[in-house]
Formats: structure tokens, sequence, C-alpha cells
């Protein structure tokens, strides 16, 4: 069991890309820890700051996604990886000095979210659409999930490491090791094999936007949950502000106990990612839908504690719960996807999943301020429930698949019986 859990990291390529994200995403938590702790410290504990830092750092990816979507279609992916990765680690050298120089003021750490951001909205959709191509189609529920493990063990040890790297070395500290971090996700980038990656048989040079939106409108088998992300994300998914202000404002901690409460929601997040590693289909509609609703209800729980070792523990649970709901969203998105325009379906998926955090930081700051911090996490699992409900009605009522009501059988390469998940689509790439 445990052996089929990590078969995709049999794949040379996907393991050398896995090391190198580990210990990036790792320094990449403590950096955001590291930002989020700088912010309150100069602004006097306001959450309405860090709402603005935490919506211009996502705010990019609402002008910058779709574009990128069309550039990992038309351009190879590693090297837009390659350079990525370079830009990001030379962003936090250059914020790192500026901190070691003592000149630091709020604008400063403005600029340097909403640049980073903008790198952010260019490397995401290329390495989500790159993990097919290390993989490919039989292997990337199993690759998919194994990312999202990497990820969360990095959200579980960066927060940790990072409370006591700042209550011992300061900020700046932090800030160094993620710009050498970059260094290892680069390395194994350059030290992968191209010619063992699996490509589209044809690469779309002419790709342009419009024809993947075009194609989405043909696909209501992937615009509902596209839907169902957009409302999830916009209303459920602000743990970047909700959580800081928790440690501050609730429960009157320092930085390590705000770095326990980071750790306590991506745990729940990595049992989520084992869970889905065994998964060897496409997610139904009604899995997904469920999913949805089990976060609203966990998430609302989550608000209404009082005690730090109840918020703990149901963080966890909501973690699990966001985490089982995104990949289950992400892989009935992905699968069902055609190979040459993965890239720009998965950048509006990204788009639709993180440009909704500018907006929902700048209310859940507003909210916060006003309201308190635990409005915004009962307040926004209730909406959540509500949405989900919504959609269950609209897709159980009048079945919009075809415009006579009916439903179309799934496209043949998209059945999680069919023998070979859509290699028809796709071919080893000779280089």
């Amino acid at each position: 069991m445990v052996r089929h859990s990590f078969r995709s990291l049999s794949v040379r390529n996907f393991r050398y890309f896995t090391l190198g994200q580990v210990l990036s995403v790792t320094c990449g938590s403590m950096m955001f820890v590291a930002q989020d702790w700088l912010v309150l410290s100069m602004s006097g504990d306001s959450a309405q700051t860090l709402g603005v830092v935490t919506a211009l750092q996502f705010a990019p990816v609402l002008l910058c996604s779709l574009y990128a979507g069309r550039l990992a279609d038309r351009h190879d992916k590693r090297h837009l990886l390659v350079l990525a990765n370079i830009a990001a680690g030379t962003l936090a050298l250059l914020l790192g000095l500026l901190l070691l120089s003592g000149a630091e003021r709020l604008w400063h750490v403005y600029v340097f979210a909403l640049a980073l951001g903008t790198v952010n909205a260019v490397e995401t959709p290329a390495r989500m659409s790159f993990v097919s191509e290390m993989v490919g189609p039989d292997l990337l529920p199993n690759a998919s999930a194994m990312s999202a493990a990497y990820f969360n063990v990095a959200r579980i040890a960066g927060p940790a490491i990072a409370g006591v790297a700042i209550s011992g070395f300061g900020v700046v500290s932090v800030v160094l090791l993620n710009a050498v971090s970059y260094v290892a996700t680069v390395a194994a980038l350059l030290f992968m094999r191209p010619q063992e990656l699996t490509r589209p048989e044809v690469r779309p040079h002419d790709a342009k936007v419009s024809d993947g939106l075009r194609y989405l409108s043909g696909r209501p088998d992937l615009v509902l949950p596209l839907v169902l992300v957009a409302c999830v994300g916009l209303l459920g998914f602000n743990f970047q502000l909700v959580l800081p202000l928790l440690a501050k404002t609730v429960f009157h901690t320092g930085s390590a106990s705000f770095g326990m409460l980071t750790t306590a929601l991506a745990a729940g997040s990595l049992a989520a990612a084992f869970v889905t590693a065994g998964r060897s289909g496409r997610p139904s509609q009604r899995l997904v839908l469920g999913a949805a609703v089990a976060f609203a209800a966990v998430e609302t729980a989550a608000g209404l504690v009082t005690g730090y070792a109840a918020a703990l523990a149901l963080l966890a649970a909501t973690g699990f719960a966001a985490a089982y709901f995104a990949q289950a969203a992400n892989h009935r998105i992905q699968l069902g996807s055609d190979p040459q325009y993965r890239g720009r379906v998965m950048a509006l998926y990204f788009l639709i999943f993180q440009g909704s955090t500018p907006v929902g930081a700048l209310l859940c700051g507003w909210l916060a301020e006003h309201w308190g911090v635990r409005v915004v996490l009962w307040g926004g699992g209730l909406a959540s429930l509500a949405v989900t409900f919504v959609l269950i009605f609209v897709s159980a009522r009048y079945r919009p698949d075809r415009p006579d009501g009916t439903r179309p059988p799934e496209p043949e390469q998209d059945r999680p019986d069919h023998p070979d998940q859509g290699e028809r689509k796709t071919r080893a790439s000779t280089g």
C-alpha cells in the first residue's frame, strides 16, 4: 500500500523535481510567516494592512494567469520554471539585503509582495501542467497528490522552523534562507532528462487565451468545479490572513504559537494528500460537491471554538477537508482536459482559485477589523456551505450539460476504466 502511494516517485524526473521543491517550498512557507509577522510588527497589528499586502501578493493572478497559461502551452514549461525560480530567488535576496541595511519601510514590503505575486502567477500554471509531462496521464493523480503532500510537509515544517528562527535570529534570517533555497529548485530542473518527458503531440505555437475559454464553454463537466472553486476560494480560503490574526488578536501568543496554528492546518492537508494518493481515476462531480460541503461545515466549527487546543484540532480538520476538496476539484479538471489545452485550463483554475484571494483578503480584513477574526472563519464557512448547496440543487435540477437537459457520456479518455486515460493524445517527446 505504501509503495503504491509513492509510485510516481519511481519516475526520475519527478523525483528530482520533488526533491528540489521540498526545500524551496519549505523555505517559501517560512518566508510567508516572516512576511506576515514583519507586516504586523511594522503596522501595529493592523488587519487591514495585512489584508492589503495579501491582496497585492495575489492581485497579479487576476492579470497574468491566463496569459501565463498561454505561455505554458506554447513554450517549454521546464525553461519557464527555471526563469521564474531565478526571478523569485533574486527578489528574496533583494528584500533580505534591504532588511540587513535597516532601511526597510512598509511600502518596500508592498512592492516585494506585488513582484513575487507576479512571478508566482507565471510559475504556477506552468508547474501544475508540467506534472503531467513528467509522469504521464496514468500517474497524474498520484503525482498530483504527492505534490500536495510535499507542499504540506513544507507547510508543517516551515512555519514551525520560522517561528523559532524569527524569535532567535530575526525576520531577515528567514528571508535570506528562502533566497538560497531557490538554487535547489533550479538545479533539479536543470538535471532532468528532457527526452523522458511526455508532451502533447502538437505544441500549439499560436495558442490563444480565447481558444482555451472556447474549449471550456463546451465542457460543462469542467465548468461546474471551476465555479465551485471560485466561490469556496473567495469565501473560505483566507487562512493566510486569518491565522496570524488569530495568534495575535485572539489568543495573544507569539510567533512560535502562530507557527503551530499554521502547522495544524498543514498537518490536516498533508493527511488528505496521502489519502488522495491512491486515486487512480477522475473523481466524480458528486465527490467534489460532497468534499466542499465537508470543508464548509468544519471551517464553520473552527470559527466557533474559543480554546487554543480546540482551535488547533479543528484547524487540522479544516486543513484536511480543504486539501481533499482542492485535490478532488484539481483532478476532475486536469484529468478531464485535453493535453493541448491543459496549460490554459489549469491557468484558469489557478486564476479562479487564487485570484479570488485579493478580493477575499480585503473583505476579510475589513470584517476582522470591525467584527473580529472569528467572524471571518465561521462566516466564510456558512457562506461556502450555502453556495455549495445552491450548486448541488442546480446540477441535480437542471443538468445543464446539454441544451435538452440530458447528460452526455464523459469523453472516452476521461473515463477511469479507459486503458490509457488519454495516452492516445500524448507521446514521449524525443527532446
